[in-house]
């Protein structure tokens, strides 16, 4: 029987001893191994985190009123959801009606904060500080945070008023990047058992006291000054240190005694805390290449390639299933090459995700076009409107989902401006496992409320390239969002007309008017409604802002179905009737509205969150038939 079969609760881990724990670690991997190469999701960032995960969970008191643990970004928290009860049920990771691939409250009590975006930790963990000493309380809280997600600057700002109120809490540095060698590494760890140990902090509080009464407050400063001096000679947290935290480290986050005993100390310390703790990513990985029977062949450079920015890894169905189309996203990046072949004041910026925007090709071809700027939106955004101004042609290529962390600067530095920005908007829609915080389904509501952005949807690879390229001929900003997954060209490719929308099939009964792939489906339900001797046409609009107003005059004398994979609240169905209400001919309208209601959709494939809201074929054809046999001659929403 294996250890991690007898862990249903932290309470479970305390028991063991310290070689039991080190053993539990391999079962841990083994188990994550297994389960993503099935389900798909995040692997090498759990993998790195195990040791680290087990020696909190083994001095903390983690659970609803005692101590909290927030992990940043969540996908780091695979082996916590092990060993917090989820064990059972962990092979539906990311499953629909499954456990999420993230923290989340209403999953269980031992997940106190949801991370499903990044550097968001130590401002909830400060939060929750100041409200315990507030309430007098005696409590604990962790954020770990990796080095990617420090480089926000929502981490630095959450720290400096951490720093600046004294809050008792620990922030963990969880670093994969940088490597110890032995004699550094063994000097590191040798300074950390020394500062947090007891003696040590003891004299240094007595010393304190003792100095203070001395030579007062003024001179005491001074001292404290030099120690920090001091101390940042030997460690690299001079950073930290002056932002108001007890800087410990670097420290070996795999020796599993060396975490328990400083993590031990720390536990009594008071006052804001970093532990810079160094991890390997993807720990573990080496077995898998010596046994690819036993872990189903996960691939280290996969892993590499794919995860180290934020992305699933594909579950085994899908690294199966042969593409039958090239994606937006390839589609995208062909169409920034030959522009930037083209003209060479085209650039490229991605928010560390060069391979998930498809950057890295423009990358590999014109490397000094291309710039990455870490987990920093607002900084993207700002940084492409400054580009812009010196004459540079910018496009800023961010996940629907992650714009909304540039939204200030995307009005106040580009829009108010005027400034000929392009936001290449991928991920636009539904994504699948990782929802509800990766879904993209409110761009559409976000960005038509900005005065001077047009907003455009390719429906598929010919359009996304042909809306790029005229996007970077106008004087202003141009946001297109398009859907992850496949684009197969929908409709002739020549001769097309990007700058209006199109009549994809003619109708007598009704229209699909559609924004994005969608058109897809709407076509196919438009065959199978023809079968039943309906005629319903699909248009695509192409333009969310301004729309085509020529297409929707001409559309208005038969009912209007519109399709988009928004939700519907301020979506495209809602300028559609705005539309009309501005022409006063809301009387002649009749529509009826198919997009995402008002919910955050939970996690499942995509193509069963597409048909959990009708935006399939499938549905679209029963939506559409019921909505005519209803028979209403008043506008229906």
């Amino acid at each position: 029987m294996s250890l991690l079969s007898g862990v249903n609760s932290p309470d479970d881990l305390k028991k063991l001893s310290i070689e039991e724990i080190e053993t539990l670690a391999g079962e841990l991997r083994e188990d994550l191994i297994e389960v993503v190469n099935r389900n798909g999701g995040h692997l090498a960032s759990p993998l790195g985190v195990v040791e680290l995960t087990l020696a909190l969970h083994y001095v903390y008191e983690v659970g609803p009123g005692k101590d909290q643990l927030i992990w940043d970004v969540g996908h780091q928290c695979y082996a916590h959801k092990l060993l917090t009860g989820r064990r059972d049920i962990f092979p539906q990771l990311r499953k629909k009606n499954g456990i999420s691939g993230y923290p989340k409250i209403s999953e269980s009590e031992y997940d106190c904060f949801g991370t499903g975006h990044s550097s968001t930790s130590i401002s909830a963990a400060a939060g929750m500080a100041a409200a315990w000493k507030q309430q007098g309380l005696d409590n604990h809280v962790v954020a770990v945070i990796g080095d990617g997600a420090m480089t926000a600057g929502m981490a630095f700002e959450a720290m400096s008023h951490a720093g600046h109120l004294g809050l008792d809490m620990l922030v963990i540095l969880n670093d994969n990047e940088m490597s110890i060698s032995p004699n550094v590494g063994a000097l590191s760890n040798y300074f950390s058992r020394l500062i947090t140990a007891s003696p040590y902090k003891r004299a240094k509080e007595d010393v304190g006291s003792f100095v203070k009464k001395l030579i007062g407050e003024e001179m005491t400063r001074h001292v404290q000054h030099i120690e920090r001096q001091v101390k940042g000679m030997i460690t690299p947290g001079t950073l930290f240190q002056e932002l108001g935290f007890n800087y410990i480290g670097p420290v070996d986050g795999h020796d599993l005694p060396l975490m328990i005993e400083c993590l031990t100390n720390l536990r009594s310390m008071h006052g804001p805390l970093l532990l810079h703790c160094v991890t390997e990513k993807g720990k573990g990985l080496k077995a898998a290449e010596e046994d690819p029977l036993k872990y189903h062949g996960v691939s280290p450079a996969a892993v590499k390639a794919i995860d180290e920015e934020g992305d699933a890894l594909p579950s085994k169905e899908e690294q199966k299933q042969k593409p039958k189309a090239k994606s937006f996203t390839d589609a995208f990046v062909e169409g920034m090459i030959e522009a930037a072949e083209r003209d060479e004041r085209v650039v490229g910026i991605t928010a560390a995700m060069p391979t998930g925007t498809g950057l890295s090709k423009l990358e590999e071809v014109y490397p000094e076009r291309f710039f990455d700027v870490g987990i920093c939106e607002q900084h993207a955004v700002t940084f492409a409107a400054g580009l812009a101004t010196q004459g540079l042609k910018p496009v800023a290529a961010i996940y629907s989902t992650f714009l909304q962390r540039g939204y200030d600067q995307l009005i106040h530095d580009v829009a108010i401006q005027k400034l000929p920005v392009v936001f290449a908007i991928d991920r636009a829609g539904l994504v699948g496992e990782d929802s509800p915080t990766q879904n993209g389904t409110f761009d559409i509501s976000f960005l038509r409320c900005v005065p001077d952005l047009v907003v455009t949807a390719p429906r598929d690879d010919v359009d996304t390239k042909l809306m790029l390229h005229w996007a970077l001929q106008q004087d202003g900003p141009v946001a297109f969002r398009y859907a992850r997954g496949s684009a197969p060209t929908i409709g002739a490719e020549d001769n097309r007309d990007v700058t209006r929308g199109e009549m994809l099939r003619e109708g007598d009964d009704a229209t699909f008017l559609c924004v994005g792939p969608v058109a897809a489906a709407a076509l196919e339900a438009a065959e199978a409604l023809a079968a039943e001797g309906l005629s319903v046409g699909v248009a695509d609009a192409r333009f969310i802002k301004p729309l085509d107003g020529a297409l929707l005059d001409k559309l208005i004398d038969r009912p209007i179905i519109t399709v988009e994979e928004n939700t519907l609240d301020g979506g495209f169905g809602s300028a559609v009737i705005e539309y009309f209400q501005l022409r006063d001919r809301l009387r002649d309208l009749r529509i009826h509205r198919v997009g995402v209601p008002d919910v955050f959709s939970e996690q499942a494939t995509r193509g069963e969150q597409l048909a959990e809201h009708d935006l399939h074929a499938e549905g679209l054809a029963r939506r559409a038939k019921a909505f005519l046999l209803a028979g209403s001659e008043a506008a229906q929403v």
